[in-house]
């Protein structure tokens, strides 16, 4: 781990960075130029603390997982990513790595899009990055133990996923869960990360294992989806995948039907989020 040449690095790759690029509003006092220290620590999801440390070249070393937020928070296009690898001391990703860097495009479009719930994912359902409205609708995503953010993971492993959607479609979104990532594991050849996940999911899952079985594969492009929300209750929405060119990267986009008191509800869970992210 070189702590010289990466606190240089951080520095000045946040010191680059708008905070419009971002998202966040510039301000009438701001003296700092580019991002402050917080601002990137609340991006990556660490303590500012910590984040201060790296750039005073007196932290520990950070792991994988730390540098992948890291460097989607900085905006790092591939070259600069692998460089933040290496002077943490680890092995940048090697090959298609999807669910550990989102391209900067994806995400300055993401941050684009504040009045209606959008996602980033990739490949094998790995919720990349989400924005306020999507906190709001679908709630955080665990990403401590393994697969954690993965969405096919926890569709089959976690009740209270489901609980989110109406029963009697809870079939329905299993297969195209099942059918959507089978198509992304014959894409990538069937590599070590699809493999590992679906081995897991079929020891894991009886259902899952029954339905993969039946070799269904379909990419899920575009679809209406019901949503039973906690406060507003159900919400219908539009949803579109819109896939980068090597189709490794998504992203999604939730609308309400025009015209529908869906629209209304989609105005109840801006306020909802307001308050829940104030």
């Amino acid at each position: 781990m070189n702590r010289r040449d990466l606190a240089d690095f951080l520095r000045r790759s946040r010191e680059r960075l708008r905070p419009q690029e971002v998202g966040m509003a510039a301000g009438p006092r701001r003296r700092t130029p580019g991002l402050r220290r917080e601002e990137v620590a609340l991006l990556a999801g660490m303590s500012a603390d910590y984040y201060m440390r790296l750039e005073q070249a007196r932290s520990t070393q950070p792991s994988t997982q730390m540098v992948a937020a890291l460097a989607r928070a900085l905006r790092l296009n591939d070259d600069e990513r692998d460089h933040l690898y290496l002077l943490t001391g680890h092995r940048p990703p090697a090959g298609r790595q999807c669910g550990e860097h989102v391209r900067p495009g994806l995400l300055r479009l993401l941050d684009q899009l504040t009045e209606t719930p959008a996602q980033i994912l990739g490949d094998l359902g790995d919720l990349l990055a989400q924005n306020a409205m999507a906190e709001a609708l679908f709630g955080t995503v665990c990403t401590v133990s393994q697969h954690g953010r993965n969405i096919v993971w926890r569709w089959f492993m976690d009740p209270t996923v489901r609980g989110a959607y109406p029963a009697e479609e809870h079939d329905h979104y299993s297969r195209l869960h099942v059918a959507d990532l089978r198509a992304a594991a014959a894409r990538r050849g069937n590599d070590t990360a699809s493999t590992t996940l679906v081995n897991r999911l079929r020891a894991a899952s009886p259902e899952f294992a029954g339905l993969w079985d039946l070799h269904e594969v379909g990419v899920r492009r575009s679809s209406r989806m019901r949503v039973l929300h906690p406060v507003i209750g159900p919400i219908e929405l539009d949803f579109e995948a819109l896939l980068t060119p090597s189709e490794d990267q998504q992203l999604l986009v939730f609308t309400p039907p025009p015209g529908t008191e869906n629209v209304a509800h989609l105005e109840l869970l801006r306020v909802v989020g307001r308050e829940q992210f104030a």
